[in-house]
């Protein structure tokens, strides 16, 4: 590709002063994108020179969670609170040439170094939005570094993106008060500026900012709900994006390939979570089962599930299939295929155990599957049919009452599924405690 977005050198740069939103990840993914697209460079830059509200910790998660989504950079992650050497010279630079000046000093003697604001028309070639106007005479003078040494965040980041080579900024119109002060920076220091593109914010159904209010807003959040990371990336990119057409699952190579500026919506984009848990529904049916066991893995740690066989855990994510919409399904919709005593359903006991051939039919059940020989489907099906002619009722008098003696439910996968994945000896088992239940046995 050639032309003005051949090659281009993006960067994502979040603060760490909070988990990262699905709005930064939406950033991040755009970015990753735009980059991926056109053989270009994805950098990560983790903005901490905020040193009252910036925390390590949540670096190293805002690193982790990029990670779990997929979105691999090229160079970073570079951390702006390690580079202070390069933020002194060009501000030092702008005092010689009287284009800036020292505050008064602070109680400690500290000054500060701050660029004095033209009063010149800014006009910003916004790859979203358009042309967008600013009058200089609206913007204050421009902190460059504050009195305790650090650089103000509208100077790192201008330092940082010309000395990285950064050719277009993306990221959301909530920095549009920003960019403006940037470009004088820029002009200031005799630099040429990126190419600037801000994306509208993600709203909740409310219309108003997607906040926490809504519901589960953070990457932590989501992979803690058993979302799966293509699912978000797939989920991601169309808010705010569209390939065209009525296309809605589009794998990361689709997504690469497609992705352009031209196609972001000026229009903020609504949040819809029951969206999103649909949409990983579908990839959760579509994914291996044995794929999904290490993600299980992170939500089954700590739990009197966690020393359950892999094979066993892959067994049962086929069975559920269709019914598990995000992987925190799995520990309500697998219960009574892994633990050990199961409750009952008192709306299940009551619509399906109130008739009074209901103890005859299961302790023949019972015997049948005692007397399946071999121990497969096909047999359970034919000892069982054989009791249902013997007994001249519909497959489901024996079936309701059976399902709920195995899994305490109304409902679950078909029962010979069921009986079959337990195995013998627990089907029997709780078929045994099914009896005594009904008997008013302790």
């Amino acid at each position: 590709m050639s032309g003005p977005d051949s090659t281009p050198r993006v960067r994502f740069a979040p603060s760490p002063t909070g988990s990262l939103h699905v709005g930064g990840a939406r950033t991040a993914l755009f970015n990753w994108l735009f980059a991926r697209g056109r053989g270009g460079v994805f950098i990560l830059r983790i903005e901490d020179t905020d040193r009252k509200r910036s925390r390590e910790e949540l670096s190293r998660e805002i690193v982790e969670e990029l990670g779990w989504l997929g979105l691999d950079w090229d160079e970073g992650p570079i951390f702006q609170s390690r580079r202070t050497g390069l933020y002194l010279p060009p501000a030092e630079r702008l005092l010689e040439r009287g284009l800036a000046y020292r505050s008064e000093p602070d109680p400690e003697g500290r000054t500060a170094i701050i660029l004095r604001a033209p009063d010149e028309e800014i006009t910003i070639p916004d790859r979203v939005y358009g042309t967008i106007n600013f009058s200089g005479a609206e913007l204050k003078d421009i902190v460059l570094i504050k009195s305790d040494g650090s650089p103000a965040y509208n100077f790192a980041c201008a330092v940082d993106d010309h000395e990285l080579g950064i050719t277009h900024v993306i990221r959301g119109d909530d920095h549009l008060p920003n960019t403006p002060k940037q470009i004088l920076l820029y002009r200031a220091l005799g630099w040429e500026p990126p190419v600037f593109a801000h994306l509208p914010l993600i709203l909740g159904p409310d219309k108003s900012p997607l906040s926490k209010r809504h519901g589960a807003t953070s990457l932590k959040a989501f992979r803690e709900a058993g979302i799966l990371p293509a699912a978000l990336v797939n989920y991601l990119a169309l808010l705010g994006w569209s390939p065209g057409g009525d296309r809605e699952i589009l794998s990361r190579e689709d997504l690469v390939r497609e992705f352009s500026l031209e196609k972001v919506s000026r229009k903020a984009a609504v949040f819809d979570h029951r969206k999103l848990v649909w949409m990983n529904g579908r990839y959760i049916k579509e994914v291996a089962p044995i794929e999904l066991v290490p993600a299980l893995r992170r939500l089954l740690a700590g739990t009197e599930w966690e020393p359950v066989p892999d094979g066993r855990l892959a067994a049962v994510i086929a069975l559920l299939g269709h019914r598990l919409k995000t992987l925190s399904d799995f520990t309500d919709q697998a219960a009574f295929f892994l633990g050990g005593e199961i409750g009952y359903d008192p709306e299940a006991v009551e619509k399906h155990w109130s008739g009074e051939e209901v103890p005859g039919i299961l302790a023949e059940a019972r015997a049948a599957i005692a007397a399946a020989a071999p121990f497969t489907r096909r047999r359970l099906e034919e000892k069982l049919g054989e009791l249902v002619s013997r007994r001249g009722i519909k497959a489901g008098v024996l079936m309701h009452p059976l399902r709920v003696a195995l899994t305490g439910r109304k409902d679950s996968p078909g029962i010979f599924d069921v009986v079959c994945l337990l195995g013998r000896k627990i089907s029997l088992d709780r078929i045994d405690r099914a009896l005594d239940t009904l008997a008013g046995r302790p």
